[in-house]
Order: C-alpha cells, then sequence, then structure tokens
C-alpha cells in the first residue's frame, strides 16, 4: 500500500489537474476579421439589349465579420460600397450609372449590407441572408457563400480567411426601374464577391 504524506498529496493532486486541464481538447473562439481593400472585388453584370451582358465593378468598398473557425458560425457581418465608385470601363457609362437612373450616388452614396443571419450547408459552403440597403431602399438578399482557405497567411505574419459569395438580384425592386419595361437593360443583376479578410 502507497501512503502519501500531505506535501507528495498536495504535488500528486496538482499533477492531477494540470493532466486533466491538458486532456481537454482546446476549442477555437469567435474572431474578428477585417476586409482587407486591396482583395476586395463586387462585380456585377445586367444583359444590354438581350446581346451580352454588360460588366462592371465597384473599386471601393470595406468591411468585416465575427467567424468561429471550430463551429463554423459566421456573425456581425457588414459591408459598405461606395456607390460612387462604380466602373465598368466607360466614363460616360459610368457617369450614366452614377445617376438617379441607377445608383443614384450623389442622393446615396453608400451602398450597405448587414447579415440577419447565416446557415452553413457542408464543411465549406453556405448561406448568409442580410439586408441590402441600395439607393435608400432595404431588402433582403440571400447570398451563397464559399469559403476558399483559411489560414496563417504566407506574408507578414497574419491569418486569412478567403471566401467568394454570389446572388441575383433585381434592380428594380431598389426603384432601379430605368429601361425594364422596354428591355434595354435587364432587371436582373448578377453579383459576385470575392475576398480576403484579416483576422484582428
Amino acid at each position: 500500500m502507497v501512503s502519501f504524506t500531505p506535501v507528495r498529496f498536495a504535488a500528486f493532486s496538482a499533477l492531477v489537474a494540470s493532466l486533466a486541464v491538458a486532456a481537454v481538447p482546446a476549442h477555437a473562439e469567435p474572431r474578428s476579421y477585417r476586409i482587407d481593400p486591396s482583395h476586395f472585388s463586387i462585380v456585377f453584370n445586367a444583359m444590354h439589349i438581350g446581346y451580352a451582358p454588360t460588366w462592371g465593378l465597384f473599386l471601393k468598398g470595406e468591411g468585416g465579420f465575427t467567424y468561429d473557425e471550430e463551429t463554423r458560425e459566421l456573425s456581425d457581418l457588414s459591408v459598405a460600397i461606395e456607390a460612387g465608385s462604380v466602373f465598368s470601363n466607360d466614363e460616360r457609362r459610368d457617369g450614366h450609372l452614377r445617376s438617379g437612373d441607377f445608383l443614384d450616388a450623389e442622393a446615396h452614396p453608400s451602398i450597405t449590407f448587414r447579415m440577419t443571419e447565416a446557415e452553413a450547408k457542408t464543411e465549406t459552403t453556405g448561406t448568409v441572408t442580410g439586408d441590402l440597403t441600395l439607393r435608400g431602399v432595404t431588402r433582403p438578399v440571400t447570398l451563397d457563400v464559399t469559403l476558399n482557405k483559411i489560414g496563417p497567411y504566407p506574408f507578414g505574419g497574419t491569418y486569412v480567411i478567403g471566401i467568394s459569395a454570389n446572388t441575383t438580384l433585381k434592380r428594380s425592386d431598389f426603384g432601379m426601374t430605368y429601361a425594364v419595361e422596354n428591355g434595354l437593360v435587364g432587371d436582373e443583376v448578377s453579383i459576385r464577391i470575392d475576398l480576403e479578410a484579416i483576422r484582428d
């Protein structure tokens, strides 16, 4: 029979406690991420007179979110896009897109998206639903989201998540009815978003 002195028993108890703590697996925690503006692409297209889609993009945007890598839970996602930064590789068309016929960028300089819920479908795919405010009109929009990669970045000692998302909306839902009735400009607008976000 092994006997323990009070000192030995205390040391043994401390050892058992430390082993018990070590045996509990480490859990990831929700972490904040900020979107890297230099790796943030917001691309869209709409059909032009039925011939072919015309493509455009927004050059300026910012945002952030909270993500738990272990549970794959996303929260607090918010994005702001500068409406006046629209670019379609044609100055005259860009001016028209900024006008009241389309984005009305002077009266509504910011396009915002704030998530209301997210649902994981697989380990790398899911949906994010939120309120999109465009031209002062707010409508719910759901995006299909793919997690491309998450992990240590090869440069700068940061930790980065890469995401792609897409959705389709009707611009007329946001009061953008120019050339919808005569079919000169398509009502449906396809949107693709690709981003890298850096963990704080």
